[in-house]
């Protein structure tokens, strides 16, 4: 009876996020970690007191994301992280710096209002607005079966961050071969190269539509600069998004947030 309480508390709070946009977090060992909620803000910090050289495009305040209007908790163009997952932050960013580079951040803390608000669009079959620009090769209806939407987002646990590299030389995103949010294998890290070796093989037969899609090898070492970074200074990558990355020793894993995103005082 207990473990059956601990399931239905888990269902109710469970935090949904797509895949592309966030990470599937469906192994066993989470799935039977007992989903905590919480308001409590007082171990955050806004990344950019900590980390006053990142840029900021907070996409999921704005309009130009995969659902195609601000998300529900979104209250301000900010970014949040935990304090240690800022901190290393700092630290990658000073690393990227001496390179030439700034931190430029999509997302970060993530609140149980904007995940819910995900799920409700992945259910509306109607709304295919943004299609084009970021899931041109899928239909709408399998998201939940392929898992592009799923139980569990680390980013609402507040030691994840979806970021790329601002290249101060050119004052432009450095190229990545790809936007942020694509749902597909071409936003896969290991999307025409090795990432565990940094080898560039130019195998782009993971992409569905297109055979001839593919990245270059510049572009594809662009995607290594920013992880090699990142893993350096305690972050784990995922496996199919370049972009993102949590903290390894994050300090709340078990436990899920719900205040909104909005300035830290």
């Amino acid at each position: 009876m207990i473990q059956k309480k601990l399931w239905m508390l888990a269902a109710i709070f469970a935090i949904c996020g797509a895949s592309v946009a966030t990470s599937c977090t469906n192994n066993k060992e989470e799935a039977e970690a007992t989903v905590s909620p919480t308001d409590d803000s007082s171990q955050f910090v806004t990344i950019t007191d900590v980390v006053p050289d990142v840029i900021l495009e907070i996409r999921y305040y704005g309009t130009y994301n995969f659902v195609g209007c601000r998300i529900d908790g979104y209250e301000e163009p900010t970014a949040l992280l935990t304090r240690r997952a800022a901190d290393s932050l700092k630290a990658v960013s000073d690393d990227v710096m001496a390179l030439g580079y700034r931190l430029k951040i999509y997302d970060a803390y993530r609140p149980q209002k904007g995940v819910d608000h995900f799920v409700r669009w992945a259910q509306d079959m109607e709304d295919t607005r943004m299609k084009p620009y970021f899931y041109p090769d899928l239909d709408k209806s399998v998201l939940f079966e392929q898992e592009y939407i799923c139980e569990h987002s680390g980013h609402t646990r507040g030691s994840t961050v979806d970021l790329t590299l601002f290249d101060m030389a050119t004052e432009k995103e450095l190229d990545m071969g790809g936007t942020f949010d694509w749902f597909g294998p071409e936003s896969h890290p290991d999307f025409c190269g090795n990432p565990e070796t940094g080898e560039y093989t130019g195998d782009n037969s993971k992409s569905p539509s297109d055979p001839k899609r593919s990245i270059t090898a510049e572009q594809f070492e662009h995607r290594m600069i920013l992880r090699r970074a990142m893993l350096a200074h305690g972050f784990k990558p995922i496996d199919t998004e370049w972009w993102h990355f949590t903290l390894r020793d994050e300090p709340f894993p078990d436990i899920y947030f719900t205040f909104p995103v909005k300035q830290i005082k």
